[in-house]
């Protein structure tokens, strides 16, 4: 059989593709709130998780998703309450997240290679049944997604204005962060706790330059996860050494500038024709 559909490389396929698809639709929002690095702090924290996850003995994916939401209701009430700035309070989950999962690996004589992969990615080591958490993670977000679209994107357009609406901002914010905590754990296994965010906001800049509404941009944004993400395993697998992790990534920002190029040349052509 041809590697490229053997059962490991086809689960890597679809794990890929589904949090290509949720993670630049979580994104839209974070990028347009400046929030671009909350993922990158929510993956830190999630390490602590997984860590201690193994020295109990259960599924480290679970105890990625408990502290990454844990993080997400933590960050999200410092923010609002404007103690800290949100740099400041990403920085200290980052810090604290990373520090307290190599201890604790480290004293249970757990921070081996299984380590480096929850780290950066191994699709190739999905089970059937982090398959099946990967795919009810991510229906869960895009089907929350779908059903508060209208209200998270009044927020993340204008929260002020939002608010004087009457829209229950606070509890809109807490939602969005949580939703981030679910594919993080959800893109843990795919491209890393270290790499997770970078689905969730490169895609995000290919959609914008190929996209002037909001939607357009979420829309070729998903394109552009999804395709990064088979693109990315495809070449992992046929050079053999690489890691799938570090492709997928790599394949996104590769798509970044090429929808760069093609977005000046589309703007160029239409400044042309007298914007017809």
């Amino acid at each position: 059989m041809n590697i490229l559909f053997a059962n490991f490389v086809v689960r890597a396929y679809v794990a890929g593709a589904l949090v290509g698809i949720a993670a630049p639709t979580i994104g839209c929002f974070l990028v347009q709130r400046k929030l671009s690095l909350i993922g990158d702090g929510m993956g830190h924290l999630a390490f602590a998780g997984v860590a201690i996850g193994v020295a109990l003995g259960f599924s480290p994916v679970w105890g990625a998703l408990v502290m990454a939401i844990l993080g997400a209701l933590l960050l999200e009430r410092l923010r609002a309450r404007g103690r800290l700035s949100s740099d400041l309070s990403l920085a200290l989950i980052f810090y604290f997240g990373i520090a307290l999962g190599v201890v604790v690996l480290s004293a249970t004589g757990k921070f081996n290679a299984t380590a480096f992969g929850v780290l950066f990615g191994s699709p190739f080591s999905t089970t059937d049944y982090e398959l099946v958490v990967i795919l009810a993670l991510c229906i869960l977000v895009l089907a929350v997604t779908a059903v508060f679209y209208k209200e998270l994107l009044a927020v993340a357009l204008d929260e002020e204005t939002a608010r004087a609406s009457g829209l229950p901002v606070d509890q809109l914010n807490v939602l969005l962060v949580v939703m981030v905590a679910l594919l993080v754990a959800a893109g843990m296994r795919v491209v890393g706790l270290l790499l997770i965010a970078a689905l969730m906001v490169v895609p995000v800049a290919t959609g914008s330059r190929l996209a002037h509404s909001f939607r357009g941009a979420m829309y070729w944004a998903v394109g552009a996860g999804v395709l990064s993400a088979l693109l990315g395993v495809v070449i992992a697998v046929e050079q053999g050494s690489l890691a799938p992790g570090g492709s997928i990534v790599l394949t996104s920002i590769g798509l970044f500038f090429v929808a760069a190029v093609v977005g000046r040349r589309a703007a160029r052509l239409h400044t042309r024709g007298g914007g017809q």
